[in-house]
């Protein structure tokens, strides 16, 4: 087994949400506190790769306190009732590492109760750690704290995991830790973000099948 323990991100790593159902909910939101504000799926992913979801409500749209806590509120509960489906050949990828004796843990932006929801809706191994929105910004990703607790709990050094990942809080988060990191590529066609997922990257994946290959090597 090449690595010991995988690290997945969830969100466009291991389901196809963010055009199903994050970007939805964040332009019926931004209809309701910015009216006739208008942002493209490609816009978005533009933003949640650099600087990040939280920066562009804080900074580029101006959210108030209130306006971002509604924000949150009305997320959950578009997200509760919308489960995204997982990229095919996850599934397998996830199973036959967890056959082989592999460890999974999910560092994500999502909350951890529809991290375990999407998993148990599409037939994936259930993860043995999942590090969500619901922990403390301090401990969210791009900071080191989640891939630091599942170095300790596994006792593995850091060559031995894989953080699996398409935007950039993952790509910083992996390498303050000295984590190899895959840049999952198949969620979007941005010319940018693959640029800098190639030049920067231990290892770029197009398609699901180049995780798979680069897993079997």
């Amino acid at each position: 087994m090449r690595f010991q323990c995988l690290v997945m991100d969830h969100d466009d790593t291991t389901v196809n949400s963010t055009a199903t159902i994050h970007f939805p909910s964040f332009l019926a939101y931004l209809e309701q506190v910015r009216p006739g504000l208008h942002y493209t799926l490609d816009d978005y992913f533009r933003k949640n790769f650099d600087p990040g979801v939280m920066a562009l409500f804080t900074g580029e749209l101006g959210f108030s306190e209130e306006e971002l806590e509604g924000e949150f509120l009305f997320w959950q509960d578009w997200v509760r009732t919308r489960v995204p489906k997982a990229y095919p050949g996850i599934r397998e990828i996830l199973q036959r590492h967890r056959d082989a004796g592999g460890k999974i843990a999910v560092v994500s932006h999502s909350m951890r109760e529809n991290i375990e929801r999407d998993y148990r809706e599409n037939g994936l191994p259930e993860p043995d750690l999942i590090f969500g929105w619901e922990q403390p910004p301090e401990r969210r990703k791009p900071e080191a704290w989640p891939l630091q607790q599942i170095m300790k709990t596994f006792s593995l050094p850091p060559e031995e995991l894989l953080m699996v990942d398409d935007l950039k809080p993952g790509y910083d988060m992996a390498r303050r830790c000295g984590v190899p990191f895959a840049a999952a590529g198949w969620a979007n066609d941005i010319p940018e973000i693959e640029q800098f997922m190639r030049r920067n990257c231990d290892f770029y994946c197009k398609t699901v099948a180049d995780l798979d290959r680069l897993l079997e090597e």
